[in-house]
């Protein structure tokens, strides 16, 4: 008999309503702003700075992943379940997902298997419009741009040519990348080019992520760099009166979405950034909401630690005082064999010499999160191809690295009951953590030194290019005052390295720095590596060709 598919046991879950896992959490139905039977709005007076310096903040990455992924989400929400089977109250707190990868090559990100977060569904399609409203900020801002140029009477002057603000939708559509934009005479607007980003890219995403409140997103949007005027004056999007439209299309998107695990348990969801063109994780409101209600809070930092962890702590943490107490390395059989030189299409086949290749990279993520000061535990993700002897290896070379615990986690197949060893694993090494984490890097330190220790001390470079067009950025970014900003490094997450062929543990690679975009209402800037794109492109056969709904409404293929 075929297993069931993630969707099927999502559509066969028996769920709670809302209002009772709110009261899990000790929240009266009053504050609730329901989205139907499921879903709620959290107000953000629940939030409470005294109980979230008591809670234990659990991170979740990954090593370098394979193209679908090594199942981070999956093992959030099994540990989850596994530390309140355990007797510890803990909520996950997630990203919400992209219609892009849904629609394109990754498919869902509500876990999967026994270890999903509920309605899956809705979760994955639209959920409360939060995607909606950040593009719809977004493109108000555009509009307002492209407004003020055209207009002679009230104009601020801008230099069409240094604008660099982007519209976005939420779709994988490569089409979009570069185009021109007010062709049809006078009537249609200034020509120039432009282009769109994925809505998960946007300027607007990482500044929600970013928000302590209503009043904070308002003026991170005013802050928020547009270009140039004619006379070289910076222009922001506060002179063109544009933020406080944009935070009022963001009043019920600043708040976070209560939901449910599969087996009942509290989930928030809150924000979607990539963590290979953005900061990676989810709101800082929704963290500290988690951690206001729970004892432990479990949450996720996108792709390997190298991109989604690093920016976790020196972006995320930095700037809203968090540290996590334990760090949790998703590793899997199949990835480490994929770095190991195992072809994709032979990953499902046992080979304990590609896996044991392929532990370098293994290796170099524990380096980096010891980096950071803080205790690791290996979560050996199961997957059903997985060999006894292919896991066998993988524990015992984990056992062998000092400081470093291990467990499997077998939440896709067991949900909670597969994920309670990880659990006792990560509250023994909860109680090990002392202090804080260890920034990588000054911000004091000029851009290009902030760069280099990243590339350096967790890519493993041996030198950085920074081509033309990133050396003119630089030199804008001086002279607006911005060099002590925080770096967001948009690089592959095929590999360590910025080249996607470069597998395994790359060392003395040289990392090219191809431009450095500005987000000074985020509160950082955004050096792009490589061939990175801010707008993906769909596989050659997308998910979205096996997504259906029949007459009744029943959705199929979603995964």
């Amino acid at each position: 008999m075929r297993p069931k598919t993630d969707l099927q046991i999502a559509q066969e879950a028996n769920l709670l309503h809302i209002e009772e896992i709110a009261a899990k959490l000790n929240i009266d139905r009053e504050k609730l702003e329901l989205y139907g039977k499921y879903k709620a709005k959290l107000p953000l007076n629940l939030i409470d700075e005294n109980k979230i310096k008591a809670s234990n903040l659990i991170l979740v990455t990954a090593v370098t992943p394979t193209p679908p992924g090594e199942g981070k989400t999956t093992t959030s929400i099994g540990l989850t379940e596994g530390l309140n089977k355990i007797g510890q109250k803990t909520t996950v707190v997630l990203r919400e997902p992209s219609l892009g990868p849904v629609f394109g090559m990754k498919g869902g990100a509500a876990g999967g298997g026994y270890a999903q977060v509920v309605p899956m569904e809705d979760i994955n399609l639209h959920f409360t419009g939060d995607f909606a409203a950040v593009e719809k900020a977004n493109n108000l801002l555009a509009a307002l741009i492209d407004n003020n140029i055209q207009n002679p009477k009230y104009s601020l002057g801008i230099d069409p040519r240094t604008v660099s603000w982007k519209r976005v939708m939420d779709m994988n559509d490569r089409a979009l990348r570069q185009i021109v934009s007010g062709l049809g005479g006078k009537t249609g607007g200034f020509l120039r080019e432009a282009g769109f980003n994925i809505t998960a890219a946007s300027e607007i995403m990482a500044i929600l992520c970013l928000a302590n409140d209503l009043a904070d997103l308002k003026e991170k949007m005013g802050n928020i760099y547009v270009g140039e005027t004619f006379d070289k004056k910076p222009v922001y999007a506060r002179d063109i009166k544009a933020n406080g439209a944009m935070a009022a299309l963001m009043k019920d998107a600043i708040k976070p979405n209560l939901v449910q695990t599969l087996e009942g348990n509290p989930a928030i969801i809150h924000g979607g950034p990539f963590a290979n063109i953005a900061q990676g994780t989810n709101s800082v409101i929704a963290t500290k909401m988690g951690l206001s209600l729970s004892d432990y809070v479990v949450t996720e930092a996108g792709f390997g630690a190298d991109l989604g962890a690093e920016k976790f702590l020196d972006i995320k943490c930095a700037y809203s005082g968090l540290s996590p107490k334990v760090v949790v390395l998703v590793a899997t059989v199949r990835a480490l064999k994929y770095h190991g030189g195992q072809a994709l299409a032979e990953l499902k086949n046992e080979s304990v010499t590609a896996l044991e290749a392929g532990m370098g990279n293994l290796n170099k993520h524990i380096e980096n999160i010891k980096t950071f000061g803080l205790p690791v535990v290996v979560a050996i993700n199961r997957f059903i191809s997985d060999t006894d002897a292919e896991l066998d290896t993988l524990r015992k070379h984990c056992q062998r690295i000092k400081g470093v615990k291990v467990a499997l986690c077998e939440g896709w197949e067991h949900g909670g009951a597969g994920c309670t060893d990880l659990a006792r694993e990560v509250v023994a090494a909860v109680d090990t953590c002392e202090g804080t984490f260890k920034p990588m890097y000054d911000w004091q330190a000029s851009i290009e030194e902030k760069i280099t220790k990243v590339a350096k001390t967790i890519y493993g470079a041996g030198s950085v290019v920074f081509q033309p067009k990133a050396k003119n950025d630089l030199k804008t970014i001086e002279k607006l005052g911005l060099s002590e900003l925080p770096v967001c490094i948009a690089k592959t997450q095929n590999s360590l390295s910025d080249n996607t062929k470069l597998l395994g543990r790359p060392e003395g690679f040289k990392l090219t720095v191809r431009e450095i975009e500005i987000a000074a209402g985020a509160g950082f800037v955004i050096p792009i590596t490589g061939n990175m794109l801010r707008m993906p492109g769909l596989p050659m056969i997308p998910a979205a060709e096996g997504i259906d709904i029949d007459a009744e409404g029943n959705i199929t293929g979603l995964s």
